[in-house]
């Protein structure tokens, strides 16, 4: 039987989440990152763990069927993959920032200007869209010291809670790119490892789904059931059972997470009581 090649990260927190969600996904994993390849036992893959930025270009060649690398890393590659799933985590934001000395006037003002880098590519497609000439020079590692050491008037860098650009007394200027973990695959696959890839996938968007969302159980006064009822977006209508006291109702249901404490509120208002929040483990949609 063939086996899908994942390309993973060697290590960082991408790769630990990467793994992460694999184990939640039901796959076990043999070996490891030592040996730079790891089975399952448990369903037809093979991971492969390489540097972050030569994923895409072994996807691109078929050595792996399909990777999971962070979508600015993916578009700074220029390979054309298909981008097949957004994961969620590992998010971060490309943008542009200068020491905090300068008086920022908007984007003319990296007209003429140095920027150290490590995504020279997608600088210089963004400031040919905003009609501005920089002079970008490409470094890795350590890109927000290019400044303080006078190698660059401003840098573009990832970044994520933006205390690295504080400690080296840079702010924020321009948000280039938003990124996350996502799965790139391969053009061709047999069609063996198609299905094989579609049941990964399948398990994939299962905890995702459980991750994003609530299993919400709550008493409800009869007089006020639909009330209730029309403040639970849930996926589908939601369960309603009968208590002990006639009065009363139990109501089960699924919320999402980014909605989840202005209904919890609403839900109150409206005279839930007794209301239990679950996590989900697996949710199949």
């Amino acid at each position: 039987m063939e086996k899908l090649k994942i390309a993973l990260q060697k290590s960082g927190r991408l790769s630990e989440k990467s793994q992460e969600m694999i184990r939640e996904a039901g796959i076990s994993l043999t070996n490891g990152k030592r040996n730079l390849v790891a089975q399952s036992s448990s369903f037809p893959i093979e991971v492969l763990y390489l540097r972050d930025d030569d994923i895409p270009q072994y996807v691109k060649d078929g050595v792996a069927d399909i990777g999971i690398v962070g979508e600015d890393v993916f578009v700074e590659s220029g390979k054309k993959l298909d981008l097949i799933l957004r994961l969620g985590f590992s998010r971060c934001r490309l943008s542009l920032a200068l020491p905090r000395r300068f008086n920022y006037t908007g984007i003319e003002w990296f007209q003429g200007k140095k920027i150290a880098t490590s995504f020279p590519g997608i600088l210089k497609k963004y400031l040919d869209e905003k009609g501005v000439d920089a002079d970008i020079h490409e470094i890795s590692g350590s890109v927000e010291i290019a400044p303080a050491i006078g190698l660059a008037d401003g840098i573009c860098d990832i970044v994520s809670s933006g205390s690295t650009l504080v400690g080296n007394g840079l702010v924020e200027v321009e948000r280039i790119m938003e990124s996350e973990a996502v799965i790139i695959r391969s053009e061709s696959l047999s069609q063996e490892k198609a299905m094989i890839l579609e049941n990964f996938l399948f398990r994939m968007q299962s905890v995702l789904a459980a991750r994003d969302n609530k299993y919400i159980l709550l008493n409800a006064p009869n007089d006020k059931l639909e009330e209730i009822i029309s403040l639970l977006p849930g996926m589908k209508s939601p369960t309603v059972m009968p208590l002990f006291d006639p009065k009363w109702s139990s109501v089960h249901s699924v919320l999402n997470e980014k909605t989840f404490w202005s209904v919890i509120d609403k839900l109150k208002a409206a005279g839930a009581q007794g209301i239990l929040v679950i996590p989900i483990e697996k949710m199949i949609l």
